[in-house]
């Protein structure tokens, strides 16, 4: 059974990043959609321009669709750790399986050059969530107490030696179907 997936985000890279070498990162989900190198690495939807290496920007764009069966997220977590040692900064990627049954699963992959940085990308993006999702009910004042709680709960984790996710999705939340795409 294959599922539709959309790979989205931005990785900014290190000044040295080479083209080859980000092949290189990326080959467990090159190979796994049996392509060879990024100008192969184009979007099923034309809309969207597939995985670019920017270097001019020095930056990874990933706007990438395409039809994948179960261990394509192995295949996705291997090529996002072999990645993070290129990546100047922590950054989230979004990936979002579209089942037949019309369920929608998203979930956030961090690349990063450090645990630490990997865990303050989680952080920033987890206050954001939590933001937009209590503003329509708290204030301010609530919203950074909560936030504040869940910075604690991190802290903590990391004190105790809890890893860092570096790649992989790290949240599934439900979206509604049909809203396929939009960033």
């Amino acid at each position: 059974m294959h599922t539709e997936v959309h790979v989205h985000g931005t990785v900014p890279l290190r000044p040295q990043a080479a083209q080859n070498e980000l092949e290189l990162a990326l080959a467990p989900w090159l190979e796994y959609v049996d392509i060879e190198n990024l100008s192969e690495a184009r979007s099923a939807n034309q809309d969207e321009p597939g995985v670019v290496f920017d270097k001019r920007r020095r930056v990874l764009e990933i706007c990438w669709t395409g039809w994948v069966g179960r261990n394509f997220q192995r295949a996705l977590d291997a090529a996002f750790e072999a990645l993070s040692p290129y990546a100047e900064e922590a950054a989230g990627v979004e990936v979002t399986y579209y089942h037949e049954d019309g369920r929608d699963e998203r979930g956030m992959a961090f690349v990063g050059p450090t645990p630490e940085s990997i865990l303050d990308a989680q952080r920033r993006a987890m206050g954001e969530d939590l933001t937009a999702l209590l503003s329509r009910h708290f204030g301010e004042v609530e919203i950074r107490e909560v936030v504040g709680l869940v910075d604690q709960i991190f802290d903590r984790r990391w004190a105790e030696g809890a890893p860092a996710r570096d790649a992989g999705v790290s949240e599934h939340l439900p979206r509604h179907p049909g809203k396929k795409h939009l960033h």
